[in-house]
C-alpha cells in the first residue's frame, strides 16, 4: 500500500504542474493580450493546439504506463514542461508562442492528472479511489495558485517573470516529488498490477466494442468543454458584465478551492452513495452553476453561487471519471483504456477556448453561457445511458 508521504508528494507535484502549465494560460491571458498585442482568438489558438497535441499523445502515455514506465513518464514529463514554460519568457513572435505551446502539449500528456490517475489505478488497484481522492483534494488549489500567484508576480514584475517563477517551481518542487512519490507507489505492488502493455491493447480493443465506452467518451468531454470554456473565458466574461478585475480574479481563484469542498463532501457520503450517483449529481451542480452565472447580473451573490456549484460539481469528476471508467470498463489494461478516453476529453478541453472565442465574436458571451447548458444536458444523458448499458451487460 502506498505511504501517506508518497500521496502528499504526488499531490503537491500535481498541484504545481497543473498551476504551471494549463492553468497558467487563463491566468495570464489578459497580460499577454495587453503586452503582446495579439487577439484573444490568436492566443487561444496556441492553447488549443497544445491541448490537442496532449490529447493525441495520451494513448501513447497510457501504453507506457501499462508497460511499467509510469514513474519515469511523470518525472521527465515535468522536467520538459518546466523547460518549455521557461522558454515562454523569451517569446516575441506569434510562431514562437505557438511552437512552445505545441511541445508543451506533449509534456502535459506525460505529467498531468490523466497519466497520474492511470498510473495509480494500475499500481494501487482497489485502493486507487482513496489515493486519488486525497490527491485531488490538494490539486484543487492549483487554479488558485495559478490565478493568484501569476497575477501577483505579473503585476509588479511582468508576465515574463511570472512564467519563470512557475517554471522554477515545477523543476525544483514537482520533479523530485514525482520521482519519490511515484517510486514509492510503484514499489511492492506487483500483485495489484493488471498486466503488460500487450494485455492493455487487447483490453482496449474489447472496450472499443462496447457502447458504454463511446457513451462515456461523449459524456466526459462535454463537461471538459463546459469547464474549459468557463476557466479560460471567465475573466473577460465578467469584465464584459462590468465586474472589477479584483473581484473577477477572486471568483476565478475560488473555483479551485470549491473543488476541494466538493471532494470533501463526496468523501463524507461515499460509503453510502455510489460513485455513479455522485457523478450524476455533479452534472446537476454544474448546470446550476451556469444558471447562477447567467443570472449573476441581477444579483452579485449569484456569482458566488456559480463559483461554489461549478467548483464542487467539476471537482468530484476528477475522482469519479477514472473510478467509474474502471468500474464500467474493467481495470485490465486501464492505462490504454484511460488514454483512449482521455483523447476526446482533452480534445474537448482544447476546443474550449477557441470555440468560445468564435461564438463570442458572432453572438457574444450570452450565447456562450446558454450553450453551456446544452453541453451539460448531452453529458448527463450520455452518462446515464452508459451506466444503463453496463448494467444490462
Amino acid at each position: 500500500m502506498i505511504s501517506r508521504r508518497a500521496v502528499w508528494s504526488l499531490a503537491i507535484a500535481e498541484t504545481v504542474v497543473w498551476a504551471g502549465t494549463l492553468y497558467l494560460f487563463p491566468a495570464l491571458l489578459t497580460h499577454w493580450e495587453a503586452d503582446l498585442g495579439w487577439s484573444k482568438t490568436t492566443l487561444a489558438g496556441a492553447f488549443t493546439l497544445a491541448v490537442l497535441i496532449s490529447a493525441a499523445s495520451a494513448p501513447v502515455a497510457g501504453r507506457l504506463i501499462d508497460a511499467g514506465h509510469g514513474v519515469r513518464l511523470l518525472t521527465w514529463g515535468t522536467v520538459a514542461a518546466a523547460v518549455l514554460v521557461a522558454l515562454l519568457s523569451q517569446v516575441r513572435e506569434v510562431w514562437q508562442f505557438y511552437a512552445v505551446w505545441a511541445v508543451l502539449g506533449v509534456a502535459a500528456a506525460a505529467c498531468l492528472y490523466e497519466p497520474c490517475s492511470a498510473f495509480l489505478v494500475r499500481t494501487q488497484g482497489a485502493d486507487a479511489r482513496r489515493v486519488l481522492t486525497l490527491i485531488t483534494l490538494v490539486t484543487g488549489f492549483a487554479s488558485a495558485l495559478a490565478f493568484a500567484g501569476a497575477n501577483a508576480i505579473a503585476g509588479p514584475w511582468g508576465w515574463r517573470a511570472a512564467v519563470l517563477a512557475f517554471a522554477a517551481m515545477m523543476l525544483v518542487v514537482a520533479t523530485p516529488l514525482f520521482h519519490l512519490g511515484g517510486r514509492d507507489a510503484d514499489r511492492g505492488t506487483a500483485d495489484l498490477r493488471v498486466g503488460p502493455a500487450r494485455a492493455g491493447s487487447g483490453a482496449l480493443h474489447a472496450a472499443l466494442r462496447r457502447p458504454a465506452f463511446w457513451l462515456l467518451a461523449t459524456a466526459f468531454p462535454m463537461i471538459a468543454l463546459n469547464h474549459g470554456i468557463l476557466i479560460t473565458h471567465l475573466l473577460p466574461m465578467l469584465a464584459e458584465r462590468g465586474v472589477s478585475p479584483g473581484v473577477a480574479v477572486l471568483a476565478a481563484s475560488g473555483i479551485g478551492p470549491m473543488q476541494v469542498v466538493g471532494r470533501l463532501l463526496m468523501m463524507s457520503v461515499e460509503r453510502r452513495v455510489s460513485m455513479n450517483v455522485v457523478c450524476g449529481l455533479s452534472f446537476a451542480l454544474m448546470a446550476g452553476g451556469v444558471v447562477a452565472l447567467i443570472l449573476a447580473e441581477a444579483s452579485p451573490v449569484l456569482l458566488a453561487v456559480f463559483v461554489i456549484l461549478e467548483g464542487a460539481g467539476y471537482g468530484v469528476t476528477a475522482i469519479t471519471r477514472p473510478v467509474v471508467s474502471a468500474t464500467v470498463l474493467g481495470r485490465d489494461g486501464f492505462g490504454a483504456i484511460s488514454g483512449a478516453l482521455a483523447l476526446p476529453f482533452i480534445t474537448a478541453s482544447a476546443m474550449a477556448p477557441t470555440l468560445a472565442a468564435a461564438v463570442w465574436s458572432v453572438a457574444g458571451y450570452d450565447a456562450v453561457r446558454i450553450g453551456l447548458l446544452g453541453l451539460l444536458a448531452v453529458a448527463a444523458v450520455s452518462f446515464f445511458l452508459a451506466i444503463a448499458s453496463s448494467r444490462r451487460r
